[in-house]
C-alpha cells in the first residue's frame, strides 16, 4: 500500500499547527497567571544565535504554507512576519490553517515527480521532485521550528509535554 503525497503533508501540517496554537495558549495563560511579561516568552530563545519563539512560529507557518502551495502548484501567499503578540501568532496560525484547507488531495496527489525549484536564502537554485521536496526538505524544516518553539516554552517553565506537542491525531 502506498501513501499519498497529500496524506503525508497537509494533515501533518494541520495537526502540528493546531498543537502549536494550543501550546501558545498555555504559554499565554502561564504568563498571565505568573505575572510574566508576555514579551519575555515571545522573545525567548534557546541560544543567542537561534530564532526567538516568535520567529520560530512564523517560520513554521511559512514552511506549512509554502509546502502546501508548492505541492498544489499554486502561488505561495505573501504574509508579513510582523506579529508581536500571542494574539497575532494565533491569527497567523489560523490563517495558515485556512490556507492549508485550499490544498486538496485532487491538487496534490499525483504530483510526486513534478519538479519544484527553490531558492533557500542563496542565489543558487535547488531542484526537487515534489516527493523529495516534502520528505527531505519541507517536513524536516517545519518540524525543526515547531519542535524548537515547543522546547523554548518547555525550557521557560510552561507545563507542556509530549501530548501537547503531538496534539490531536
Amino acid at each position: 500500500m502506498t501513501i499519498s503525497l497529500y496524506a503525508a503533508s497537509i494533515p501533518v501540517y494541520k495537526q502540528m499547527l493546531n498543537s502549536l496554537a494550543d501550546i501558545l495558549k498555555k504559554a499565554e495563560a502561564h504568563a498571565t497567571a505568573k505575572n510574566i511579561d508576555p514579551n519575555a516568552l515571545l522573545q525567548a530563545r534557546l541560544y543567542p544565535d537561534m530564532f526567538a519563539l516568535l520567529r520560530q512560529v512564523q517560520v513554521a507557518c511559512d514552511f506549512a504554507r509554502s509546502a502546501a502551495a508548492r505541492l498544489s502548484n499554486t502561488d505561495i501567499p505573501k504574509v508579513a512576519d510582523d506579529q508581536q503578540t500571542f494574539a497575532d501568532l494565533q491569527k497567523l496560525l489560523a490563517d495558515a490553517l485556512t490556507f492549508l484547507d485550499t490544498a486538496t488531495p485532487a491538487r496534490i496527489d499525483g504530483q510526486e515527480s513534478r519538479e519544484i525549484i527553490t531558492r533557500p536564502g542563496t542565489p543558487h537554485e535547488r531542484k526537487f521532485t515534489c516527493q523529495t521536496y516534502l520528505l527531505t526538505y519541507a517536513l524536516p524544516q517545519f518540524f525543526f521550528h515547531v519542535t524548537t518553539a515547543y522546547a523554548i516554552l518547555r525550557h521557560n517553565g510552561i507545563e507542556i509535554g509530549k501530548k501537547d506537542y503531538m496534539g490531536a491525531y
